[in-house]
C-alpha cells in the first residue's frame, strides 16, 4: 500500500500530473468572451432583413 505524501512534498512532476487529472475540458462551451452588438450601429444585415420584412418577402 502506498503511504499517503502531501502535494507540497511531491515532485514538481508529480504535481504537474495531478493538476492536469484534475482540470477538465470546457465541453461544448467556447470560453471566448461574446460581445453584443449595438442596435445603434449600423448594419447592411439588419438593414436588409427590415426592409424584406416591411415588403412582406
Amino acid at each position: 500500500m502506498k503511504k499517503h505524501v502531501p502535494l507540497e512534498k511531491q515532485q514538481k512532476r508529480a504535481q504537474r500530473e495531478h493538476a492536469l487529472s484534475q482540470r477538465g475540458d470546457w465541453g461544448s462551451v467556447k470560453p471566448v468572451l461574446r460581445v453584443v452588438e449595438s442596435k445603434k450601429k449600423y448594419s447592411r444585415v439588419r438593414r436588409k432583413e427590415a426592409d424584406r420584412a416591411e415588403r412582406g418577402e
